[in-house]
């Protein structure tokens, strides 16, 4: 209970499971994971990408079950391990590991951002490296892992398309998002529904040193009207920087959408409590749109 509180008020940690893979060790935020189960058999699906090993029922939910060793190039599990079940973008996936190592909990400043010798921003299912008793640990992308998978359930940008056209906004918007695809995607799509007036920062720490140079010269009114931030980032996460504007008495009436992957009930409930003005799900760009378009009284 204890973990639930600290976690709960903005305080910039996470807990990471800790697992591998060829004896090399992963990580994933806790926050994604529904339960851990040990292997059972799983039906294969005809015509199913390489890395999808099937389907299975452990109760009444069909959950489709990821190879993470054929994700991550590295051949195809046997079987026996365990099952990772996890749930983000309203999505529940299974993902085979060989073994789980524990529970870490960490500050998002100690997690470091693979840089482009490791692989390029838009290729790498790295989203941040950890040093945890010694060890490096690679925290994964799997977002990214699923929709490389399955595009479909990644950003639905045609909706933004359906909107018909707009006129033209240039009210301030401040975007936090550490993925550079996504980053890149939510920018042209607010630019697409005629908002074109943003400044995109790749974690929150840069967002708020961005907020507070503003507040110091004075700027804000001309910089920052609302705060589009993901919840995961290195350095600074999306509840932190949420927490810092809504206890600042000269940025509180600053709106904050939290667009992130994690919007599920326990995450919501956080973003209440540290006094978000919306929570979406990431793959709802249109709903996005439309909340912007509310907050800002369009």
């Amino acid at each position: 209970m204890d973990s639930k509180i600290l976690l709960e008020n903005g305080t910039n940690e996470l807990e990471i499971l800790e697992f591998t893979i060829d004896g090399n060790a992963y990580g994933i935020n806790v926050a994604k994971i529904r339960e851990i189960i040990a292997y059972q058999p799983i039906t294969p699906v005809p015509n199913a990408h390489p890395s999808v090993e099937g389907i299975f029922m452990p109760r009444d939910t069909m959950i489709t079950a990821i190879d993470l060793k054929n994700c991550l190039q590295r051949g195809e599990s046997k079987p026996g391990g365990l099952l990772i079940v996890t749930n983000f973008n309203k999505l529940d996936i299974a993902f085979h590991v060989e073994a789980v190592e524990g529970i870490h909990r960490v500050s998002w400043t100690e997690i470091i951002r693979p840089d482009s010798t490791i692989s390029t921003a838009e290729e790498s299912v790295a989203t941040g490296i950890v040093k945890i008793n010694g060890q490096l640990v690679i925290i994964l992308d799997f977002e990214k892992i699923v929709t490389d998978i399955s595009p479909e359930t990644g950003l639905k940008v045609e909706e933004i398309d359906a909107l018909g056209v707009r006129e033209r906004c240039d009210i301030p918007i401040l975007i936090a998002e550490d993925s550079a695809l996504l980053n890149k995607l939510i920018v042209d799509s607010l630019k697409k529904a005629g908002y074109s007036n943003l400044r995109h920062t790749e974690n929150g720490q840069e967002a708020w040193d961005f907020i507070s140079k503003c507040k110091k010269e004075g700027t804000l009114n001309q910089h920052v009207h609302l705060v589009i931030t993901d919840i995961e980032m290195p350095l600074m996460d999306g509840h932190r920087l949420t927490k810092l504007i809504k206890d600042d008495d000269q940025l509180r009436s600053i709106p904050v959408i939290i667009f992130s992957s994690l919007v599920n009930e326990e995450m919501r409930r956080k973003g209440e409590q540290l006094g978000a003005n919306a929570q979406l799900s990431k793959p709802e760009i249109g709903n996005l749109v439309k909340v912007i378009d509310e907050v800002l009284g369009r």
